[in-house]
Parts: structure tokens; C-alpha cells; sequence
């Protein structure tokens, strides 16, 4: 039963903060840490971690434990909406598991960190039992602040835990689902209002693509040299009813009704290969090269930042899995 993670959690400027909860997660054996993403204007950090389930929900544990003694939600600022230290922990079904297993382990994790830690626990997507929870929006309405107000309310308790935020860590957001493609594309401008109208536009909410889920902020990174921009962040819950292309030509068209162009592309996390070959193929880039190849001409048509053939999901665990392979054959080597 092989399962993805991607844990988002509510630091992302204390990076030996962050290098901590990673090593949680890792600490548990056969969790394959796939990527990490720190974003220090939404103060967030995205970890993208596999592995059979239960090394998998081992690893989960110990990063909600390390993220309660870490994380004080009463301090916590940041422009990414949030509910909690770990603000959302979603299980991805992997090769040949099925989606009812991964639903199935959602609510088992959720009820088991709610009652170990005292953690209002709300399930979402494919785990929720309530119509209102399936989008995570409707779960983070009015953010940590607003739901340190209502939670007692009614509708607004959550599904597992007490009916109040954990002193240090809030709450949190269990669910299962398809693989999710967060992406964000920083416009050549300052003006978040503009990226603020373009998000309304092109999501599906607001009438535009389908399975498309958006919002502008406005990005500072001093660190990496780049002018303050505005960004359209989004994630794309189906991406072959909703390409990474497609919605790069939207929000280019809508930016260009403003004369605005688009500086670049950012992938929080990994994409699977799939998604990424696609704008490929869109793209024109020759089928016959090799998949390196044809990912670089995929990232070189949505400006995409940092580009490594390692964002391909598939191409990352393989090289995790061997990587792990080749430790253990050495370790059978200095026994030997």
C-alpha cells in the first residue's frame, strides 16, 4: 500500500525549524522525503513524502509531535490561509492502491493524532463525511483566527478532538485525494490586485477552468534577488481536465489584457511525469528525445523556476528507492 503525503505546515522562515520537522518525518524508517519548499512571505513549508502506510503514518506522527513543541499558532503570521501548526495532511494513493484505502487511513491517522494530542482533526476531500468539508477552503473558513471563534459553534465542530484549538498547534485538515498540482505563477508587476482578478477569473468557482482552485498574493524574496511581484497561486486538483498549460495560457491572456507579461513559474512540490510530458507535447517538443529532454522543453514553455527533471514524481522516488538500495548493499559490504 504505497501512499504520498504532502504535509503543509506553518513555518517557513525558522529553517532550523524547518530542517527539525523534516528530520521527524524522516526519522521514520522506509519515508522517502521527496521534496521540501519553504515560502518565507506565506511563512509555510510543503514536504512531499512516500512510502508503504505504515512507515508512512509513523513518519506523520512524529512531524505533528515535532511541529507542537516547534510551532506556537498564537505567534504565527504568514499569507497563506491556515488552521494550524500542521495546517493540512493529505494521503495520495500511489501505483496500485486504491482511493478507499487511503480514505480508509485518513480517518484512522486523524482519529488516532485527535485523541493521542487533544487535535481538532476536520477530514476533507475524499475522507470528509460532511458535504460542507470536501473542499479545504470551507474547512479553513476564516483561518486560525476566525476558527479559535466558531469552532464550539455549531457547524464547526470538528470530526475528531475537543471542540477547541490546541493551545500551540490549532487544528488540522486530514483528508485523501487525487494527486494535486500546486503551482504558482509570479506576474511581472507589484500589483496583487491584478493577481487578485486574475485568481477570481480563472478558477473554477468564479467560472473559469474546471478543477482549478486560485489566489493572488503578493511575493517578497530579497533572499533570491527578485523585485517584489504579485502571484497567482493555485493548485490544479485534476490536471488532465485542467492542464499546467492551460492554465498558464490563461493567466497569461488575462495578465495581457493589462499589459502585463509572466515572469516566471514555481512547482510547490512534485508533478507526476504525466502532467509535465503534457506541456511538452503542447508545447511541440519532439516525442522522440529522451524524458530529460522533454521536460526541459516543458519547463522551458511555462518558465518554470529551478527546473530539474527530479520534480517528475515518478523520476524522484525511483532515484529515493535506489539511493536507499545502494546504502543498504554498502552497509552489506562493510559487514561482509
Amino acid at each position: 500500500m504505497l501512499v504520498e503525503s504532502i504535509p503543509n505546515v506553518s513555518e517557513g522562515r525558522r529553517l532550523d525549524v524547518v530542517e527539525r520537522l523534516a528530520d521527524a518525518l524522516i526519522r521514520a524508517k522506509d519515508v522517502f522525503l521527496l521534496d521540501r519548499t519553504s515560502d518565507a512571505s506565506h511563512n509555510r513549508s510543503v514536504f512531499t513524502v512516500a512510502g508503504e502506510h505504515e512507515a508512512l503514518v509513523a513518519g506523520l506522527e512524529q512531524l505533528v509531535e515535532q511541529a507542537i513543541a516547534d510551532i506556537d499558532m498564537e505567534q504565527h503570521q504568514g499569507e497563506h490561509p491556515r488552521i494550524g501548526a500542521v495546517d493540512v495532511i493529505p494521503f495520495v494513493p500511489l501505483g496500485d492502491t486504491k482511493m478507499a484505502e487511503c480514505v480508509e487511513l485518513a480517518r484512522t491517522f486523524g482519529a488516532r493524532i485527535a485523541g493521542r494530542h487533544g487535535i481538532p482533526v476536520y477530514l476533507y476531500a475524499n475522507a470528509a463525511t460532511r458535504s460542507d468539508r470536501v473542499k479545504l477552503a470551507d474547512v479553513r473558513r476564516g483561518q486560525y483566527e476566525g476558527l479559535r471563534k466558531e469552532i464550539s459553534t455549531n457547524g464547526r465542530q470538528p470530526d475528531f478532538g475537543p471542540a477547541k484549538l490546541h493551545p500551540r498547534f490549532g487544528a488540522v485538515a486530514v483528508g485523501a485525494r487525487p494527486f494535486l498540482i500546486a503551482w504558482n505563477v509570479n506576474l511581472d508587476t507589484d500589483d496583487v490586485d491584478l493577481a487578485k482578478r486574475i485568481a477570481r477569473r480563472v478558477r473554477e468557482s468564479g467560472g473559469g477552468l474546471p478543477r482549478l482552485q486560485a489566489n493572488g498574493f503578493r511575493v517578497e524574496e530579497p533572499e533570491r534577488g527578485q523585485p517584489v511581484r504579485a502571484q497567482v497561486s493555485m493548485n490544479l486538483l485534476d490536471f488532465e481536465e485542467t492542464p499546467l498549460w492551460r492554465a498558464w495560457e490563461a493567466v497569461r491572456e488575462l495578465a495581457g489584457e493589462d499589459g502585463i507579461r509572466l515572469a516566471e513559474s514555481e512547482l510547490i512540490g512534485l508533478a507526476p511525469l504525466a502532467a509535465l510530458l503534457d506541456v511538452a507535447d503542447h508545447a511541440g517538443v519532439d516525442a522522440g528525445l529522451p524524458v530529460e529532454e522533454r521536460l526541459a522543453g516543458a519547463a522551458a514553455a511555462i518558465k518554470l523556476r529551478d527546473y530539474s527533471p527530479m520534480m517528475a514524481l515518478e523520476l524522484r522516488l525511483a532515484a529515493s528507492q535506489e539511493a536507499a538500495r545502494e546504502a543498504a548493499r554498502e552497509a552489506d559490504r562493510d559487514r561482509a
